[in-house]
């Protein structure tokens, strides 16, 4: 995830019908986010779309653990 995208956590995602979803638009706070959601869908009303809050683990930054030795 690039800083970017930490700093804009909220997305909208058109959903499409093969149940994959495209990332429209980023934003920083959930209230612009919705705005924008209730914008789109009275834009083009046949099309699914939803917010999400993005979030990428921590584990996903850190390298690989090495598993424990096993105890004898």
């Amino acid at each position: 995830m690039s800083y970017q995208e930490q700093l804009n956590p909220w997305v909208v995602y058109q959903l499409l019908p093969d149940l994959t979803r495209v990332a429209v638009s980023r934003f920083r706070r959930r209230n612009d986010a919705e705005a924008y959601l209730k914008i789109m869908q009275q834009i083009r009303p046949t099309v699914s779309f939803a917010v999400s809050f993005d979030v990428e683990s921590k584990s996903n930054h850190k390298a690989k653990a090495t598993p424990a030795p096993a105890h004898t």
